[in-house]
Protein backbone atom coordinates (compact mmCIF):
# COMPACT_ATOMS: atom_id res chain seq x y z
CA UNK A 1 0.00 0.00 0.00
CA UNK A 2 2.54 2.03 0.84
CA UNK A 3 4.30 1.70 -2.90
CA UNK A 4 0.64 2.42 -4.41
CA UNK A 5 0.88 5.99 -2.69
CA UNK A 6 4.42 6.74 -3.45
CA UNK A 7 3.92 5.82 -6.79
CA UNK A 8 0.48 7.83 -6.84
CA UNK A 9 2.38 11.25 -5.46
CA UNK A 10 4.90 10.39 -7.87
CA UNK A 11 2.78 10.65 -10.96
CA UNK A 12 1.20 13.78 -9.49
CA UNK A 13 4.43 15.37 -9.54
CA UNK A 14 5.28 14.23 -13.28
CA UNK A 15 1.55 15.48 -14.34
CA UNK A 16 2.24 19.24 -12.59
CA UNK A 17 5.77 19.43 -13.69
CA UNK A 18 5.04 17.75 -17.75
CA UNK A 19 8.65 16.41 -17.18
CA UNK A 20 10.65 13.61 -15.08
CA UNK A 21 13.81 15.83 -14.40
CA UNK A 22 11.65 18.68 -13.00
CA UNK A 23 9.64 16.43 -11.20
CA UNK A 24 12.70 14.25 -10.06
CA UNK A 25 14.10 17.58 -8.49
CA UNK A 26 10.69 18.50 -6.65
CA UNK A 27 11.16 14.76 -4.92
CA UNK A 28 14.57 14.45 -4.52
CA UNK A 29 14.99 11.53 -6.86
CA UNK A 30 16.41 10.87 -10.08
CA UNK A 31 14.58 11.27 -13.42
CA UNK A 32 15.14 7.70 -13.69
CA UNK A 33 14.06 6.78 -10.82
CA UNK A 34 10.76 9.16 -11.64
CA UNK A 35 10.68 7.29 -15.08
CA UNK A 36 11.20 3.79 -13.56
CA UNK A 37 8.06 4.57 -10.92
CA UNK A 38 5.82 5.50 -13.44
CA UNK A 39 6.25 2.41 -16.11
CA UNK A 40 5.69 -0.01 -12.23
CA UNK A 41 2.81 1.76 -12.01
CA UNK A 42 1.45 1.96 -15.68
CA UNK A 43 2.08 -1.89 -15.80
CA UNK A 44 0.26 -2.46 -12.35
CA UNK A 45 -3.18 -0.30 -13.62
CA UNK A 46 -2.69 -1.68 -17.18
CA UNK A 47 -2.85 1.41 -18.77
CA UNK A 48 -0.85 3.95 -20.45
CA UNK A 49 -0.74 7.39 -18.12
CA UNK A 50 1.83 9.06 -19.98
CA UNK A 51 2.92 10.09 -23.74
CA UNK A 52 6.51 10.12 -23.60
CA UNK A 53 8.66 13.11 -26.11
CA UNK A 54 12.43 13.44 -26.06
CA UNK A 55 11.32 16.69 -24.41
CA UNK A 56 8.23 16.72 -22.36
CA UNK A 57 5.16 14.18 -20.81
CA UNK A 58 1.98 14.44 -21.24
CA UNK A 59 -1.20 13.01 -19.75
CA UNK A 60 -3.41 10.69 -21.90
CA UNK A 61 -7.18 10.30 -21.23
CA UNK A 62 -6.32 7.62 -18.54
CA UNK A 63 -3.68 10.13 -16.74
CA UNK A 64 -5.99 12.93 -16.69
CA UNK A 65 -8.56 10.90 -15.04
CA UNK A 66 -6.36 9.24 -12.55
CA UNK A 67 -5.30 13.30 -12.05
CA UNK A 68 -8.12 14.57 -11.39
CA UNK A 69 -9.03 11.89 -8.94
CA UNK A 70 -5.97 11.61 -6.94
CA UNK A 71 -4.62 15.02 -6.68
CA UNK A 72 -7.36 16.59 -4.33
CA UNK A 73 -7.23 13.18 -2.40
CA UNK A 74 -3.23 13.38 -1.97
CA UNK A 75 -3.99 17.10 -0.89
CA UNK A 76 -6.41 16.12 2.14
CA UNK A 77 -3.85 13.51 2.89
CA UNK A 78 -0.78 16.07 3.36
CA UNK A 79 -3.48 18.56 4.88
CA UNK A 80 -4.39 15.77 7.96
CA UNK A 81 -1.02 14.86 7.87
CA UNK A 82 0.24 18.39 8.42
CA UNK A 83 -2.27 19.42 10.84
CA UNK A 84 -1.39 16.74 13.16
CA UNK A 85 2.18 18.18 13.11
CA UNK A 86 0.85 21.29 14.02
CA UNK A 87 -0.69 19.78 17.30
CA UNK A 88 2.49 21.70 19.27
CA UNK A 89 2.49 25.36 20.28
CA UNK A 90 3.91 26.77 16.87
CA UNK A 91 2.11 27.13 13.73
CA UNK A 92 4.53 24.81 11.06
CA UNK A 93 4.87 23.67 7.61
CA UNK A 94 4.75 24.66 4.16
CA UNK A 95 1.55 27.16 3.72
CA UNK A 96 0.89 26.82 -0.28
CA UNK A 97 -1.13 29.93 -2.00
CA UNK A 98 -2.38 30.98 -5.39
CA UNK A 99 -2.12 34.80 -6.12
CA UNK A 100 -3.45 36.68 -8.71
CA UNK A 101 -0.62 39.36 -11.00
CA UNK A 102 -2.52 41.92 -9.26
CA UNK A 103 -1.92 41.13 -5.98
CA UNK A 104 1.59 41.01 -6.03
CA UNK A 105 2.56 44.44 -5.53
CA UNK A 106 0.61 44.06 -1.88
CA UNK A 107 2.16 40.48 -1.07
CA UNK A 108 5.99 41.77 -1.91
CA UNK A 109 6.59 44.59 0.83
CA UNK A 110 6.33 44.16 4.55
CA UNK A 111 2.93 41.90 4.81
CA UNK A 112 4.48 38.74 3.93
CA UNK A 113 7.96 39.51 5.23
CA UNK A 114 6.47 40.73 8.58
CA UNK A 115 4.44 36.98 8.70
CA UNK A 116 7.38 34.98 7.88
CA UNK A 117 9.43 36.74 10.86
CA UNK A 118 6.73 36.04 12.86
CA UNK A 119 6.56 32.61 12.35
CA UNK A 120 9.90 30.95 11.65
CA UNK A 121 8.62 27.44 11.26
CA UNK A 122 6.14 28.33 8.27
CA UNK A 123 7.18 28.05 4.86
CA UNK A 124 5.45 30.09 1.98
CA UNK A 125 4.90 28.35 -1.22
CA UNK A 126 3.29 31.29 -3.58
CA UNK A 127 1.66 30.56 -7.29
CA UNK A 128 1.30 33.91 -9.16
CA UNK A 129 -1.00 33.57 -12.02
CA UNK A 130 -4.04 35.43 -13.93
CA UNK A 131 -4.99 31.52 -14.95
CA UNK A 132 -8.38 30.34 -12.73
CA UNK A 133 -7.45 27.80 -10.33
CA UNK A 134 -9.61 25.14 -8.08
CA UNK A 135 -7.46 25.74 -5.32
CA UNK A 136 -9.41 23.13 -3.60
CA UNK A 137 -8.44 20.55 -6.71
CA UNK A 138 -4.76 22.13 -7.20
CA UNK A 139 -4.24 21.56 -3.74
CA UNK A 140 -3.66 25.33 -2.40
CA UNK A 141 -4.43 25.65 1.06
CA UNK A 142 -5.78 29.69 0.12
CA UNK A 143 -6.03 31.76 -2.93
CA UNK A 144 -5.40 35.87 -2.89
CA UNK A 145 -8.12 36.94 -5.42
CA UNK A 146 -10.21 40.28 -6.15
CA UNK A 147 -13.42 39.88 -3.89
CA UNK A 148 -15.56 40.11 -6.67
CA UNK A 149 -14.71 37.48 -8.64
CA UNK A 150 -14.78 34.81 -5.26
CA UNK A 151 -16.75 32.07 -5.41
CA UNK A 152 -19.68 32.38 -2.41
CA UNK A 153 -18.70 29.25 -1.08
CA UNK A 154 -15.47 30.46 0.14
CA UNK A 155 -14.49 32.15 3.38
CA UNK A 156 -13.02 35.34 2.53
CA UNK A 157 -10.79 37.40 4.64
CA UNK A 158 -9.77 41.07 3.82
CA UNK A 159 -5.93 41.71 2.51
CA UNK A 160 -6.34 45.05 1.03
CA UNK A 161 -8.30 48.13 1.44
CA UNK A 162 -10.67 49.84 -1.74
CA UNK A 163 -8.30 49.65 -4.95
CA UNK A 164 -8.84 51.64 -8.50
CA UNK A 165 -7.65 51.18 -11.91
CA UNK A 166 -6.18 54.16 -13.75
CA UNK A 167 -5.23 54.81 -17.26
CA UNK A 168 -1.67 56.13 -17.57
CA UNK A 169 0.35 57.13 -20.25
CA UNK A 170 4.10 58.81 -20.55
CA UNK A 171 4.48 62.70 -20.61
CA UNK A 172 6.09 62.27 -24.19
CA UNK A 173 3.21 59.89 -25.21
CA UNK A 174 0.74 62.66 -24.08
CA UNK A 175 2.60 65.28 -26.06
CA UNK A 176 3.04 63.08 -29.07
CA UNK A 177 -1.19 62.39 -29.04
CA UNK A 178 -3.26 64.48 -26.81
CA UNK A 179 -5.00 63.35 -23.88
CA UNK A 180 -7.83 62.20 -23.70
CA UNK A 181 -10.54 63.93 -21.95
CA UNK A 182 -13.36 61.33 -22.12
CA UNK A 183 -13.38 57.07 -22.18
CA UNK A 184 -14.67 57.48 -26.14
CA UNK A 185 -11.50 59.74 -26.89
CA UNK A 186 -9.83 56.25 -26.49
CA UNK A 187 -10.83 54.83 -29.81
CA UNK A 188 -7.95 57.39 -31.29
CA UNK A 189 -5.18 56.18 -29.03
CA UNK A 190 -3.08 52.95 -28.71
CA UNK A 191 -3.98 50.96 -25.99
CA UNK A 192 -1.79 48.76 -24.13
CA UNK A 193 -4.02 45.96 -23.03
CA UNK A 194 -4.43 43.12 -20.80
CA UNK A 195 -6.19 39.49 -20.29
CA UNK A 196 -5.75 36.69 -17.97
CA UNK A 197 -4.54 34.07 -20.16
CA UNK A 198 -4.16 33.90 -24.02
CA UNK A 199 -7.04 31.93 -24.27
CA UNK A 200 -9.48 34.47 -22.68
CA UNK A 201 -10.52 37.93 -24.21
CA UNK A 202 -8.97 41.49 -23.88
CA UNK A 203 -9.96 43.41 -20.77
CA UNK A 204 -13.10 45.67 -21.43
CA UNK A 205 -11.72 48.82 -19.41
CA UNK A 206 -14.60 50.15 -16.99
CA UNK A 207 -15.72 53.58 -16.00
CA UNK A 208 -17.95 55.49 -13.89
CA UNK A 209 -20.03 58.69 -14.66
CA UNK A 210 -22.68 60.20 -12.99
CA UNK A 211 -23.12 57.40 -10.66
CA UNK A 212 -22.88 55.02 -13.74
CA UNK A 213 -20.97 52.31 -14.43
CA UNK A 214 -20.08 51.36 -18.00
CA UNK A 215 -17.32 49.94 -20.29
CA UNK A 216 -15.66 50.71 -23.09
CA UNK A 217 -14.15 47.93 -25.83
CA UNK A 218 -10.85 49.68 -26.63
CA UNK A 219 -8.73 48.35 -29.85
CA UNK A 220 -5.30 46.74 -28.31
CA UNK A 221 -2.10 47.97 -30.00
CA UNK A 222 -0.41 45.69 -27.50
CA UNK A 223 -2.13 43.04 -25.79
CA UNK A 224 -0.60 41.12 -23.16
CA UNK A 225 -0.32 38.89 -20.23
CA UNK A 226 2.06 40.64 -18.03
CA UNK A 227 1.15 43.54 -16.40
CA UNK A 228 5.20 44.57 -16.18
CA UNK A 229 5.38 44.69 -19.91
CA UNK A 230 2.56 46.93 -20.11
CA UNK A 231 4.12 48.87 -17.35
CA UNK A 232 7.38 49.22 -19.18
CA UNK A 233 5.99 49.62 -22.75
CA UNK A 234 3.66 52.78 -21.22
CA UNK A 235 6.90 54.31 -19.15
CA UNK A 236 8.76 54.10 -23.22
CA UNK A 237 5.22 56.21 -24.39
CA UNK A 238 4.26 52.82 -26.83
CA UNK A 239 0.36 53.96 -25.17
CA UNK A 240 -2.29 53.96 -22.73
CA UNK A 241 -2.15 51.50 -20.15
CA UNK A 242 -4.57 51.11 -17.27
CA UNK A 243 -3.29 49.60 -14.35
CA UNK A 244 -3.69 49.33 -10.55
CA UNK A 245 -3.19 52.19 -8.59
CA UNK A 246 -0.88 51.30 -6.70
CA UNK A 247 1.74 49.64 -9.16
CA UNK A 248 2.13 52.90 -10.83
CA UNK A 249 2.04 55.17 -7.56
CA UNK A 250 5.88 56.31 -7.45
CA UNK A 251 5.76 56.61 -11.45
CA UNK A 252 3.31 59.28 -11.03
CA UNK A 253 5.04 60.77 -8.15
CA UNK A 254 8.42 60.90 -10.22
CA UNK A 255 6.55 62.17 -13.31
CA UNK A 256 7.48 59.22 -15.18
CA UNK A 257 3.91 58.38 -16.07
CA UNK A 258 1.01 60.71 -15.98
CA UNK A 259 -3.24 59.25 -15.01
CA UNK A 260 -5.54 60.21 -17.50
CA UNK A 261 -8.99 60.07 -17.11
CA UNK A 262 -8.93 60.03 -13.20
CA UNK A 263 -12.76 61.48 -12.86
CA UNK A 264 -13.49 58.44 -14.46
CA UNK A 265 -12.10 56.39 -12.27
CA UNK A 266 -13.70 54.41 -8.75
CA UNK A 267 -12.74 52.49 -6.45
CA UNK A 268 -14.11 48.92 -5.53
CA UNK A 269 -13.73 46.57 -3.55
CA UNK A 270 -10.26 45.35 -3.33
CA UNK A 271 -8.35 41.68 -2.39
CA UNK A 272 -8.89 39.30 -0.20
CA UNK A 273 -7.39 36.21 1.15
CA UNK A 274 -9.59 32.66 0.83
CA UNK A 275 -10.17 29.50 1.43
CA UNK A 276 -13.03 26.56 1.20
CA UNK A 277 -15.14 26.79 4.20
CA UNK A 278 -15.26 22.76 4.40
CA UNK A 279 -11.65 21.97 4.85
CA UNK A 280 -10.82 22.78 8.28
CA UNK A 281 -7.66 25.51 8.14
CA UNK A 282 -4.44 24.82 9.48
CA UNK A 283 -2.60 26.58 11.81
CA UNK A 284 -0.05 27.93 9.44
CA UNK A 285 -3.44 29.61 7.57
CA UNK A 286 -4.94 30.55 10.80
CA UNK A 287 -1.65 32.29 11.77
CA UNK A 288 -1.62 33.71 7.81
CA UNK A 289 -4.99 35.49 8.68
CA UNK A 290 -4.92 36.71 12.39
CA UNK A 291 -1.34 38.52 10.97
CA UNK A 292 -3.40 40.05 7.81
CA UNK A 293 -5.60 41.27 10.46
CA UNK A 294 -3.39 42.64 12.88
CA UNK A 295 -1.78 44.29 9.93
CA UNK A 296 -4.43 46.83 8.53
CA UNK A 297 -5.05 49.77 10.16
CA UNK A 298 -8.83 49.78 11.42
CA UNK A 299 -11.18 51.76 9.44
CA UNK A 300 -14.93 52.15 8.77
CA UNK A 301 -14.52 51.17 4.86
CA UNK A 302 -12.52 48.27 6.18
CA UNK A 303 -14.92 47.15 9.09
CA UNK A 304 -18.06 47.18 6.52
CA UNK A 305 -15.86 45.38 4.24
CA UNK A 306 -15.40 42.82 6.76
CA UNK A 307 -18.70 42.33 7.90
CA UNK A 308 -19.58 41.95 3.92
CA UNK A 309 -17.28 39.26 3.67
CA UNK A 310 -17.13 37.74 6.64
CA UNK A 311 -14.97 36.50 9.20
CA UNK A 312 -12.55 32.79 8.85
CA UNK A 313 -16.01 31.74 11.16
CA UNK A 314 -18.13 33.15 9.17
CA UNK A 315 -20.44 30.98 6.25
CA UNK A 316 -20.88 34.34 4.45
CA UNK A 317 -18.55 34.62 1.73
CA UNK A 318 -17.90 37.15 -1.53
Amino acid sequence: MREDLNALAVFVAVAEARGFRSAGAHLGVSASAVSQTLRKLEAQLGVVLLQRTSRSVRLTAAGDQLYAAVRPALAEVRTAVAALGEMGDEPRGTLRLHASGAVESELRGPLLAGFLAAHPHVDLDVTVSDARVDIVAAGYDAGVQLGEVIDRDMIAVPVSGDVRLIAVASPAYLARRGRPSHPRDLADHDIINWHATGDEAPYRWEFTEGGRDFAVSVRSRVLTTDTALMLGLARAGAGIAMLWEGLVRDDIARGDLVAVLEEFSTPFSGFYLYYPQRRQASAALRALIEHLRSSRRPSASRRADARRVGSPNDSRTT
